[in-house]
């Protein structure tokens, strides 16, 4: 595990992750996994509450390349990147050849249609037990109920939801020990594996230049969460650097 500004990330790739959510999954209990990036890591250096809910997940994969880097400077040298996108894919494909429920919650009614076309194309045999688009406002306590309810009796295992940080994380933590599945806090995955957005070329991604991919794309909706957010992660990573490199010394 490493710690990169107070949170804890873990030491996983899309193997080891993927086995440990389906295992989650048979055991019919509630649980929930974060996919970190520099966004979620400084909305948790900002917000102790925040900060308590990533680091109460059962798991959290590094998915930004800047934390994947970080951890390598650590001494994780081997570490990859585990990225939500990819990992839903390989989470679906597992599930589809092992017969558990998916469901997802988030977006719009249309984004998850076509995100339902996409996946049951890709994956004929795959059980996709519940769809839901909740509005943009707060639910009711009655609405709320409702929503776990109809999650618990569609027999769903596995819960993508994409509600963006710190939505996602948030609902997710609220709802353990409510909904009896692994919930996975999955972003922008549901407007990508619908094909609503682009994604950025795999060079960028490697590189780690996908804020800039997506920064083009949405610049009105994303320039705050870039251009002030990246500057100040590079810094506060520099003075933990600093200051760990000096209490070795000492």
């Amino acid at each position: 595990m490493s710690t990169i500004l107070g949170c804890n990330i873990g030491e996983i790739n899309y193997e080891s992750a993927t086995q440990l959510i389906l295992g989650l999954a048979r055991k019919r209990e509630s649980y929930y996994v974060c996919v970190a990036n520099v966004h979620m890591v400084m909305e948790a250096y900002d917000d102790a509450e925040f900060r308590q809910i990533v680091n109460a997940a059962d798991l959290v994969t590094p998915d930004g390349m800047p934390l994947v880097w970080v951890m390598r400077l650590q001494g994780l040298r081997q570490q990859e990147r585990v990225y939500g996108p990819a990992l839903t894919q390989f989470v679906l494909e597992a599930a589809n050849r092992e017969g558990i429920p998916v469901g997802f919650y988030g977006s719009t009614p249309q984004t998850l249609e076509k995100l339902k076309r996409n996946v049951q194309e890709r994956y004929p045999s795959l059980k996709i037990a519940y769809l839901y688009a909740p509005p943009f406002r707060p639910l009711t306590p009655e609405e709320d109920e409702e929503v776990v309810r109809a999650i618990n009796d569609s027999g769903t295992r596995i819960l993508f939801v994409g509600l963006g940080c710190p939505k996602q994380e948030r609902w997710m933590a609220a709802h353990k020990g409510r909904v009896q599945a692994v919930m996975l806090g999955v972003g922008a995955a549901f407007d990508f594996l619908a094909g609503v957005k682009p994604q950025a070329p795999r060079w960028m991604q490697r590189a780690g230049l996908e804020w800039l991919f997506r920064l083009a794309s949405e610049p009105r909706r994303l320039w705050r969460r870039y251009l002030l957010n990246n500057p100040r992660f590079v810094l506060l990573v520099l003075l933990q650097w600093s200051r760990l490199r000096r209490f070795e010394r000492d």
